[in-house]
């Protein structure tokens, strides 16, 4: 018998599971190379000698990926913690096969999924307008609940206007695609959205990173760069999603504007959850509305819909809801997300209690985690606390664990973040209580 069929003997456990680990990155690291050089094209195949592997899905690179995922961590004994059936509204609890669960799984920062008021107003408007639109804006989409949607989250920025997309994600990608093109520059922290890596791609404009959070490094950037190109767009986060910190923004403005650059800011994360009203990044900092030139947003957490808003000038909303590809050619949101989004965000400015219990269970957490000496990165405890810890194949068995004591946190894995930064990532809510947070931190510090 080989040596691989008895298992390895003579090694340890984690040496083990080290050795596995590292067997499934060189083999996920080849797919993607081979994946990468079929990026340069092919000689013509003769007639009749086309490889199978391009017309067949099971052998697509991608497909192969997620099978060697898949396969390494059923050898290792992990179940998949994705695409778990949530059996009604997930917020700071949620049923999982008929079992109850401490949630840190969920967008829903202030509690507004499952808000009465929202859902009130989201059923008025389905039965008003009915459960779909059933056209694009421009020709016969229009209903009056998006014109007061985009005028609420206008006044909410101090702008001129706004627009809403129905994705959040396609917002970034047919806002910056069309926006820009090959003779400009788009500048982004390291640590980006994938939606604007795949706008910025669609664009053809030539895409440059800068170290996280690094003012400085994008500044020397600008020095060097600026002169070649027309228009530059730097892009932010109002709240980093993996990470839970977010950029000095007044630093940013300031460059943006010595630079004559645009800047955007994706506040996917931090409306609702930053500032004292949840006005977001800006009401953190005291900026005004017109200090930033594009204000993106998503609807899908803190406004408890689905869908993404860009909120600014009136040239740049009017150019966009006639030309931009991604609402021009997409049909209109469906009122009954529109109304949930529009209530959500009043009622956000009814209650900010929420927002300061947000705030305040986001800071428990996250000096409680130190304490315990959890590694939580540089998160500065506004409802994104990540668990560091630095091996993909521990992140997806705390998981497995905590599950187990009916606690539901996803981990993040390579590829989706570098190896040695994989994670838990929690998502706290106005909802949690500190006994559960404490339980949550108890349970995590024994297994870790």
């Amino acid at each position: 018998m080989s040596q691989a069929k008895k298992g390895l003997p003579g090694l340890s456990a984690s040496l083990k599971d080290k050795l596995i680990q590292q067997a499934l990155q060189r083999k996920l690291r080849q797919a993607g190379q081979e994946q990468g050089s079929r990026s340069v094209p092919l000689a013509p195949a003769r007639k009749g000698n086309i490889s199978e592997e391009f017309y067949r899905f099971d052998m697509h690179p991608g497909y192969r990926q997620l099978r060697i995922m898949n396969e390494g961590a059923a050898r290792m004994g992990v179940r998949s913690p994705f695409f778990k059936l949530h059996e009604g509204t997930a917020g700071a609890d949620t049923r999982i096969g008929g079992k109850s669960y401490v949630n840190y799984a969920s967008y829903n920062y202030l509690g507004m999924s499952g808000d009465p008021v929202v859902q009130a107003a989201a059923r008025e408007a389905m039965e008003r307008y009915g459960t779909s639109v059933s056209a694009s804006r421009l020709v016969s989409g229009e209903r009056p609940i998006h014109r007061e949607l985009e005028q609420a989250l206008a006044e909410l920025y101090d702008v001129d206007d706004a627009v809403a997309f129905v994705s959040g994600h396609a917002t970034n990608v047919s806002v910056i695609g069309y926006l820009f093109g090959p003779r400009d520059l788009i500048l982004h922290d390291e640590f980006i959205h994938n939606s604007v890596l795949q706008g910025a791609q669609l664009s053809g404009a030539r895409r440059l990173p800068f170290a996280h959070n690094d003012w400085a490094a994008l500044d020397a950037i600008l020095d060097e760069q600026r002169h070649q190109f027309e228009r530059v767009l730097i892009v932010l986060e109002g709240l980093y999603s993996m990470d839970g910190d977010f950029p000095d923004l007044p630093r940013f403005v300031e460059i943006k504007r010595r630079h004559k650059a645009f800047l955007m800011v994706d506040e996917a994360h931090s409306l609702g959850v930053m500032g004292k009203r949840g006005y977001g990044i800006r009401e953190h900092f005291g900026l005004a509305g017109k200090d930033v030139d594009i204000w993106m947003g998503t609807l899908s957490k803190t406004l408890a819909g689905c869908g993404g808003y860009i909120a600014g000038e009136a040239a740049l909303v009017e150019h966009l809801k006639f030309l931009a590809p991604g609402f021009l050619y997409s049909v209109g949101m469906p009122p009954a997300v529109a109304a949930a989004s529009l209530a959500a965000l009043r009622r956000m400015q009814e209650v900010p209690e929420r927002v300061a219990a947000l705030q305040a269970r986001g800071r428990f957490f996250l000096q409680h985690a130190r304490a315990a000496g959890i590694d939580t990165g540089s998160s500065a405890g506004l409802a994104v606390v990540p668990a560091i810890t630095a091996s993909s194949l521990k992140a997806a068995r705390l998981s497995a664990a905590l599950f187990e004591h009916q606690i539901n946190v996803q981990p993040i894995l390579y590829p989706a973040v570098p190896e040695q930064t994989a994670r838990l990532r929690f998502f706290i809510s106005c909802l949690h209580s500190e006994s559960q947070l404490t339980r949550t931190l108890e349970i995590l510090s024994k297994i870790i």
